[in-house]
C-alpha cells in the first residue's frame, strides 16, 4: 500500500512536469504593427501565413495603419476576411472626406459649386484649413466593422488584447490607448498630420502615433510577452533624388523621430519581418491586393521561424451573426450645444428612437451632418440601454470657425466673365443660421444674399435678396422659322436688370423633398434699345408675387450626373405691379422639370431632362416670357439654354422642350458627350392641341468637358437643322 502510494505521487509529478513541459513549448506571441498608410495593407499578408501556420498571437500593439488592422484583427476577425473587408472599401474616400452630393442640403450643395476656394476668416485675418479630410468615413467604417465589441472599453478584454499608439500634439509625447472608445482610438493613432483633423480624447488633441513611435516594440514586451513578431512598412530615410511629392516630404518629416531609434528596435524583435513594398506609397490603396501579396511572400521568409512558434491553433472566422447590420436605437443623446439645438441636429442625423437603424442608415445621417461644416469634431458611440436596444451618444463639438471667404471664376457668352467673392457668417443673429453675401465682378456686376434659419425637423425661415442684369445682342432667326419680333434688323440690343427679394419659409418631405413658400418683390427693367417702339419689349416696374416650390435633387453631380433624380417646380403669381406700361393684369407663371440619370457600362452615362413652362391669366410682358438658347449660363427661371440655337433667339410665353445626353468619360475627369433637345413654344400653346404636333424646333450638340478646381471646363460645338448654323461655347468655371 505505502509502494503504491509513491508510485501514484511519481506518476501525478511526471504528469505535472509534462504538463509544465507542455506550456512551456508555446511561449506568449507578441505582434507589432507599424504605420505606413496603404503601405499597411502588407500586414494582413502576414497575418495570412501567420494564421496558415497555426501561430496563436497573446498580444497586438500597432501605430496608424498597423492600429487599424492591428484592432480589427484583435477584435475576432480573421486575415481573410480583412482582405475581403479591404477590398471592398472606397480608396479614394478613405484620403479625402468626400460627402456625397445627395448628403448635402440645397444649400451647402450650391455651396461647393459654385466656389473654388474656401479660407476660414476671422479677425481680418485669413486662414487655411486644418486639415484635407475629417477622416469620417473611416470613422464610420471603423464603427459599423467594430460593432461586435462596441461595449467593450477596455481593450484588454478582446478576443486578443490590443493597445495602439498615438502622439499629444501639444506636448510631443507617446500617448498609450488601451481604453475607451475603440474606433475613436483607432483613427487618433492613424490622424497622419495635415491629411487628417486631430482627434480629441480625454482633453488631449492626438495625431498619428508615427510621429514618436511607429513600432511599439517596448509596450508589447511589457506585458509579458517572450516572443515578438514585428511587421515594419514603414519608410527608411529617402534620399534627395526619392522625394518626388508632397506625401514623400511629409512622410520624411512625420518620421525624423522614428529613424534614430530604429536600429534597436529591430535587433529587439525575435521576428523581424520586411515586406518589399518600396515601389509603393502611403496612398496606393488601390494597389492592395498587391501590397497583401507582398506580405505574405515576406512572411514565408521567415518561415523556419514561425513554424516553431505553431501550435496547431486555428483562429475561427468571425461568424456572421454577430456582425451587426443594424441596432436597435433606444434613445439618441447629444451634448449641449451652444449654437445648434436638437432640432437642428436631428434634422441632419434623422430622429432615432426605439428603432431599428441600419449602419448605412447612421452613416448618412452622420455624414449628413459633416457636410454642414459647422461641427469641427463629430463623434458617436454605444452604450447599453437599461431596457432593450443601445444609447447613441452623440458628442458634437461646434466649429470655432464661423466667418468664412470664398472665391469663384466663371466665363460663358451671357454674362461674359465674372470674378465672384463670398464671405460667409455662420451665428450671425441667431441659432442654426447662416448669411452669404456673394459679389461678383466684372463684364456684368451682380450679387446674391442668403440668410437661412435652418430649424432642421421644424419649419425653416429665410431671406433673399439678389440683383442679376446683363447686356447682350440677341440675334434673332429667320422669321419664318420663329416669329419672334416683326422689325426688320437681326440683331438688337437686350439691357436686362432683374432685383429680386424673398422672404420665406420651408421644410423637408420625407427628407428628400424641399417644399417652400413666400413672397418676392421684383423690380424687372428690361430695354431692347433698337427694337421697333412696342411696350411688350419694355419694362420698369416692380412687381409683388406669391410663390411655391417643391425641389428634389439626388444627383451625384451637378455638370456631369451618372445616376440620381431632379424635380423643381415653382409657382409664382404676378399679383401687384407699378405698372409701368399701364396695361397690367394679374397672371401666374408655372415652370417644372424633371429629370434622371443613369450610368451603364462603367463610364457611359445617359441622362434625361423635361422641361416645361406656361402662362397662366393675362399676356404678360415680353421680360416675363421663356428665353432659350446657348449654353454654359446659369438659368434664371425664364432664361434656359437650348442647343442649335444662340442666347435667348427663341422666346414665347409656353414652351415643352426635352433634352437628352450621353456622356463618356474616358479618362479621370474628362468627359465627352453628345446631347440633342427639342421643343415645341409658342404664346398660348397649351390652350390649343399644335403643343402635341412634332417638335418645331431642335439642337444637337457635342461637348468635351474636364472637371477642375475651379469647376468644368466645357465646349460644346452645336447646330440646328432649322436655321442651319453652328455655334460653339466656351464655358469656364462653376456657374453663378
Amino acid at each position: 500500500m505505502h509502494r503504491l502510494c509513491w508510485i501514484l505521487v511519481v506518476l501525478f509529478g511526471l504528469l505535472f512536469l509534462k504538463t509544465s513541459a507542455q506550456e512551456k513549448v508555446r511561449p506568449k506571441v507578441g505582434l507589432v504593427l507599424s504605420g505606413g498608410g496603404a503601405k499597411g495593407l502588407a500586414h494582413i499578408g502576414v497575418l495570412k501565413v501567420l494564421e496558415e501556420q497555426g501561430v496563436k498571437i497573446d498580444y497586438i500593439g500597432g501605430t496608424s495603419m498597423g492600429a487599424i488592422i492591428g484592432g480589427l484583427y484583435a477584435s475576432g476577425y480573421t486575415a481573410t476576411q480583412l482582405d475581403s473587408i479591404f477590398k471592398s472599401v472606397d480608396a479614394d474616400a478613405l484620403l479625402q472626406d468626400y460627402i456625397p452630393r445627395n448628403s448635402k442640403s440645397f444649400y451647402e450643395k450650391r455651396n461647393d459649386e459654385i466656389y473654388a476656394i474656401q479660407l476660414p476668416f476671422n479677425n481680418f485675418k485669413i486662414g487655411s484649413p486644418v486639415s484635407i479630410s475629417r477622416g469620417m468615413y473611416n470613422y464610420n467604417l471603423l464603427n459599423e466593422l467594430l460593432a461586435h465589441v462596441r461595449f467593450e472599453n477596455n481593450f484588454s478584454k478582446l478576443p486578443i488584447p490590443f493597445l495602439c499608439v498615438a502622439t499629444d500634439v501639444v506636448s510631443g509625447e507617446a500617448v498609450i490607448i488601451e481604453s475607451g472608445n475603440l474606433p475613436q482610438s483607432i483613427l487618433a493613432s492613424g490622424a497622419f498630420p495635415s491629411l487628417y483633423t486631430p482627434v480629441e480624447i480625454d482633453a488631449k488633441l492626438l495625431i498619428d502615433g508615427g510621429v514618436v513611435n511607429n513600432y511599439p516594440i517596448e509596450e508589447i514586451r511589457k506585458k509579458g510577452i517572450d516572443i515578438i513578431i514585428g511587421v515594419d512598412v514603414q519608410d527608411g530615410k529617402k534620399e534627395r533624388e526619392n522625394i518626388k511629392g508632397m506625401f514623400d516630404i511629409l512622410m520624411q518629416i512625420a518620421n525624423y523621430g522614428m529613424y534614430d531609434g530604429m536600429e534597436e528596435k529591430v535587433k529587439a524583435t525575435d521576428i523581424y519581418i520586411k515586406p518589399d513594398i518600396a515601389n509603393y506609397s502611403v496612398i496606393t490603396f488601390d494597389k492592395g491586393s498587391e501590397i497583401i501579396q507582398k506580405g505574405i511572400e515576406a512572411a514565408k521568409e521567415k518561415l523556419p521561424q514561425i513554424k516553431q512558434l505553431s501550435s496547431n491553433y486555428k483562429k475561427p472566422n468571425l461568424p456572421q451573426d454577430i456582425i451587426n447590420d443594424e441596432l436597435l436605437i433606444n434613445q439618441v443623446k447629444i451634448n449641449p450645444l451652444k449654437y445648434y439645438n436638437k432640432d437642428y441636429v436631428f434634422g441632419k442625423l434623422g430622429y432615432f428612437e426605439k428603432e431599428c437603424v441600419s449602419f448605412d442608415r447612421l452613416k448618412e445621417g452622420v455624414t449628413n451632418l459633416n457636410a454642414t461644416q459647422n461641427f469641427s469634431s463629430i463623434n458617436y458611440h454605444f452604450e447599453k440601454g437599461d431596457d432593450e436596444g443601445d444609447f447613441l451618444i452623440l458628442n458634437l463639438k461646434e466649429a470655432t470657425v464661423n466667418r468664412y471667404l470664398k472665391f469663384g471664376l466663371h466665363f460663358d457668352h451671357l454674362y461674359k466673365s465674372g470674378a465672384l467673392v463670398n464671405i460667409t457668417q455662420k451665428k450671425l443673429l441667431f441659432k442654426n443660421d447662416v448669411a452669404s453675401l456673394d459679389f461678383i465682378l466684372g463684364d456684368n456686376i451682380r450679387y446674391n444674399f442668403n440668410y437661412l434659419i435652418d430649424n432642421g425637423l421644424r419649419w425653416s425661415f429665410g431671406a433673399q435678396s439678389k440683383l442679376t442684369k446683363f447686356k447682350h445682342n440677341i440675334r434673332s432667326v429667320s422669321h419664318d422659322i420663329v416669329p419672334i419680333i416683326d422689325y426688320t434688323p437681326t440683331v438688337y440690343n437686350a439691357d436686362f436688370i432683374d432685383f429680386s427679394n424673398r422672404i420665406y419659409i420651408q421644410n423637408y418631405y420625407k427628407n428628400r423633398f424641399l417644399i417652400g413658400l413666400g413672397i418676392e418683390h421684383k423690380y424687372q427693367r428690361f430695354d431692347a434699345n433698337n427694337a421697333p417702339m412696342n411696350k411688350a419689349w419694355i419694362d420698369n416696374s416692380h412687381y409683388l408675387t406669391p410663390y411655391f416650390t417643391i425641389l428634389l435633387d439626388t444627383y451625384d453631380n451637378k455638370y456631369f450626373p451618372t445616376k440620381g433624380v431632379r424635380f423643381s417646380s415653382e409657382i409664382k403669381h404676378f399679383a401687384l405691379s407699378s405698372d409701368y406700361n399701364e396695361n397690367f393684369e394679374p397672371f401666374s407663371i408655372v415652370n417644372a422639370e424633371i429629370g434622371f440619370a443613369k450610368t451603364f457600362f462603367n463610364r457611359l452615362s445617359f441622362s434625361f431632362l423635361g422641361d416645361i413652362g406656361f402662362t397662366v391669366g393675362s399676356e404678360p410682358s415680353s421680360n416675363h416670357k421663356f428665353f432659350h438658347g446657348g449654353y454654359g449660363f446659369e438659368s434664371l427661371s425664364n432664361i434656359k439654354p437650348f442647343y442649335g440655337y444662340n442666347v435667348m433667339s427663341l422666346n414665347a410665353d409656353s414652351y415643352l422642350k426635352t433634352t437628352f445626353t450621353l456622356d463618356y468619360r474616358f479618362y479621370k475627369k474628362h468627359h465627352f458627350n453628345i446631347s440633342a433637345n427639342f421643343a415645341q413654344m409658342g404664346d398660348s400653346m397649351f390652350e390649343t392641341a399644335n403643343w402635341i404636333d412634332l417638335p418645331r424646333y431642335s439642337g444637337y450638340a457635342l461637348g468635351y468637358g474636364l472637371q477642375t478646381v475651379i469647376g468644368p471646363i466645357e465646349i460644346k460645338q452645336s447646330y440646328s437643322p432649322e436655321v442651319k448654323k453652328h455655334f460653339t461655347w466656351f464655358a469656364v468655371g462653376f456657374w453663378f
